[in-house]
């Protein structure tokens, strides 16, 4: 028998001790609340999740290896402080035919009384021998206590949520939502019309993978891509915000391809929607294979920003106006997930 407690797996990182770690942690060099680099945390977390649900794996196949298949939810509850310890406590939540959901929380102090997030990773098992075509059967986990079956009950709900808002994508405007949507069109026939146009917010990068960045035989560690694309995005939130952005939440990442080693990657960035404080950002990676024989999307990925003054207090953004259908259609996807978000949080404080 197997209890999420016996796949615990603990890391600290020392930043209140490690002055070369610190510095490569902070964002700016000055004294600045916020001042952690979440890309850097975002790729030692997609590490943690990987040995977290390797080593759960490899009770039915020592040789089995495992793949990220999505980060799902990550919600930053309180700023990181950059000049003390950051506590990740990982654990197996839920096992599946061949997945394996591994939560991670995020704390300043080992009792838990700093709160910074809550994340969630979907690994998928891989057999160990090259060519074998069966995935290891997964040791399924007992949960004796409530703690440990909640957090397996909330890991099947992020699931069914992703597959509720892939499939709500497709449902046409209600009458608010349409009529949301002509307002903004509307507004580009004004005379003096001078606001921002969602077509004009956007980024990209190209960037080389090299043989250091292997992880799994000649695939490419994902969290090095999880950091350059959250990297993008907060650049091209700054283009929103006329003061800071930092981030709040991961929505999604999928992880639809693997990356190999040579590949070419072309990352895409757009602002999708801004709410009064927020800012939702899309970023897309495409591979192009060495030999450019095969070019494909590798990743999807989401992220929300609020726009923030020095005390780290929100302060409103300028609206985002769509063009085109396509444009809509984002702009829209976002604009469900932020009233859906709201509506999650006024229920919680109605309890």
């Amino acid at each position: 028998m197997v209890r999420p407690a016996d796949t615990a797996r603990r890391e600290v990182l020392p930043l209140s001790s490690d002055l070369e770690l610190r510095r490569r942690f902070m964002v700016v060099d000055a004294p600045i609340r916020g001042n952690l680099r979440f890309g850097r945390l975002l790729e030692a977390l997609d590490k943690l999740a990987e040995e977290t649900a390797l080593a759960h794996a490899r009770r039915a196949d020592p040789g089995a290896r495992v793949v990220t298949a999505a980060i799902d939810n990550i919600r930053v509850r309180h700023p990181a402080d950059v000049n003390r310890d950051l506590v990740l406590k990982a654990s197996v939540n839920f096992v599946g035919r061949t997945s394996i959901v591994v939560g991670i929380r995020v704390e300043h102090d080992a009792d838990g009384a700093d709160h910074i997030a809550s994340c969630y990773f979907t690994m998928v098992a891989r057999p160990g021998e090259e060519g074998a075509k069966a995935p290891p059967v997964l040791s399924p986990l007992e949960y004796e206590d409530e703690l440990e079956r909640a957090r397996r009950d909330k890991a099947v709900r992020n699931r069914e949520r992703f597959r509720e808002q892939r499939s709500a994508a497709l449902d046409p405007p209600s009458p608010e939502e349409y009529a949301l949507l002509a307002g903004l069109h509307a507004a580009h026939d004004e005379a003096d019309f001078d606001q921002l146009l969602v077509s004009d917010l956007t980024t990209s990068s190209w960037e080389r993978t090299y043989p250091e960045q292997e992880n799994v035989p000649r695939k490419i560690f994902g969290g090095v891509l999880v950091r350059k694309a959250y990297e993008l995005a907060a650049i091209n939130a700054e283009s929103v915000t006329p003061d800071r952005p930092v981030v709040v939440a991961v929505n999604r990442i999928n992880f639809f391809r693997p990356v190999r080693m040579g590949d070419k990657l072309h990352f895409l960035s757009r602002v999708v929607y801004t709410g009064r404080t927020s800012v939702c950002v899309e970023v897309n990676i495409e591979r192009i294979s060495l030999d450019r024989t095969v070019k494909a999307l590798s990743n999807a990925c989401l992220f929300t920003f609020v726009n923030v003054d020095a005390d780290l207090v929100p302060q409103p953004v300028p609206a985002v106006y769509p063009t085109t259908y396509a444009e809509d259609a984002r702009y829209l996807a976002a604009f469900r997930r932020n009233m859906a978000h709201l509506k999650f949080k006024k229920g919680i404080r109605g309890r």
